[in-house]
């Protein structure tokens, strides 16, 4: 349902057309700030076929406890939906939809459709009837309307899991791969436990939505305006702005959205309870069918190998231990690749060997040589010792790094072991969850 036009042309009578919307934005704003028809009556001033007078004197008729049938026949018969558009939603908005008669819904709602926008006459009947303004009979109503308009199978179902369990981790690490979490990220480990906090998350939410308590940071807005501001001041309220647009005093529309993209808001963490409340009813088989395949992902079965990269050097792991061969390429790439190629101890020898010559040389030749001899012998002498101290550092490098590996390898083991023992215990939490957030759903929102 479009407002941006009325039903008719009131260009012939300008004055007549504007103050009629002055009483009318009078009456909205007297009947939101305290809810009560006014004291005296009001002066309305009847425009040929124009379906606004008449629903005017049939709302004031109403909440006075008059008869209303014959302001009410006349307005219906100039523009029946938009009469009961306007009754449904002043009522609401003064607390007093009960007022309303059952088929006045029917005919301000109209037709929902998945592939058309949602009006804004429709949200705003959507949202009084969520927070109760019609009692029972209003939110089943919707719900029925809602339920009976599919939402689409080609909806992208990730999008309605990011809006109801948002901000999820990349990565879950069980508590048994926290010394290891490069196998967290091995996809045959990952989607069980994922899929677990994933499902324990989901079931959070569905319970949070279906409490019967409010949170007190979510308190909804209420319909009715306490603070008697006014009715200008409620551009926000989506009840109250649909009758200002109804009525001519409203400003441009907002833009139009889609039925799964309300129920996608709905669902967002903050929203309104009510509102989310209606909408995982409506969603209801779609989360229910990926709780089930969440909670089937968590039946952990063990990988016959994983393979894990352990100081820079790829392992195959296996239930029995490491695997042999892959632990002895490792090995052997340590002690190839863990240690720089190093010169031999020829300059040292070679020193050792000009100095014994100058030694030599020293007796036979001159004395002047002595010095220069011993000089390259001690210095042929410490090169010896460096290369030999860089030979035993190398040596014990070498050992120690096997000796990580082997006990990372070792341990990495045992953790596959206690994820495997973890993995059962988080199968039959996932399978509590499954029941418990089954039951949430079923379980509907309250009517009341």
């Amino acid at each position: 349902m479009e407002f941006s036009a009325l039903s008719m042309d009131l260009t012939a009578s300008p004055r007549a057309a504007t103050e009629l919307r002055r009483s009318a934005d009078a009456l909205l704003a007297h009947l939101a700030a305290g809810g009560a028809t006014p004291a005296a009556p009001m002066e309305i001033t009847d425009i040929e076929g124009y379906w606004l007078p008449p629903a005017i004197q049939s709302l004031t008729a109403l909440m006075s406890g008059n008869d209303a049938l014959d302001a009410l026949a006349k307005a219906a018969q100039r523009d029946e939906q938009r009469t009961a558009l306007f009754l449904c939603l002043a009522l609401a908005v003064a607390g007093q939809g009960d007022r309303i008669h059952a088929s006045w819904l029917g005919i301000a709602f109209g037709e929902l459709s998945a592939e058309r926008p949602v009006t804004h006459g429709q949200r705003a009947l959507w949202l009084a009837a969520a927070r109760g303004a019609y009692g029972p009979a209003g939110k089943i109503f919707v719900l029925r309307k809602l339920d009976a308009t599919a939402v689409p199978a080609e909806t992208d179902i990730d999008r309605w899991l990011s809006s109801l369990v948002p901000g999820e981790p990349a990565v879950v690490v069980p508590r048994a791969l926290v010394d290891y979490p490069e196998l967290a990220e091995i996809p045959e480990l990952a989607r069980p436990a994922q899929a677990a906090a994933r499902l324990a998350r989901l079931r959070g939410r569905c319970a949070e939505i279906t409490s019967s308590r409010r949170p007190d940071e979510s308190t909804s807005p209420p319909l009715r305006n306490r603070s008697r501001r006014p009715a200008s001041t409620w551009s926000h309220d989506e009840p109250l702005s649909v009758l200002r647009t109804l009525i001519g005093s409203g400003g441009p529309e907002g833009p139009l959205s889609s039925l799964s993209g309300h129920l996608l808001e709905d669902l967002g963490a903050g929203s309104d309870p009510d509102l989310a409340a209606v909408a995982l009813h409506v969603v209801a088989p779609i989360v229910r069918s990926v709780a089930e395949e969440l909670a089937e992902t968590t039946r952990f079965n063990p990988p016959a190998s994983v393979t894990l990269p352990i100081l820079g050097h790829r392992v195959i792991l296996r239930p029995e231990g490491p695997d042999p061969d892959s632990l002895a390429a490792a090995e052997a790439r340590i002690v190839t690749e863990g240690v720089p190629a190093r010169r031999g101890p020829w300059p040292g020898y070679a020193a050792i060997a000009l100095g014994v010559c100058g030694l030599v040389s020293a007796f036979f030749v001159t004395l002047w040589l002595l010095l220069p001899g011993l000089a390259l012998c001690a210095l042929g002498a410490h090169r010896l010792r460096l290369h030999g101290r860089q030979l035993q550092a190398d040596e014990e490098f070498v050992t120690t790094r096997v000796t990580e590996l082997r006990d990372l390898a070792e341990g990495a083991v045992w953790a596959l072991h206690e994820h495997a023992r973890e993995a059962e215990n988080r199968a039959k939490l996932a399978t509590e969850d499954l029941t418990d957030l089954t039951r949430l759903i079923r379980r509907g929102p309250r009517a009341a």
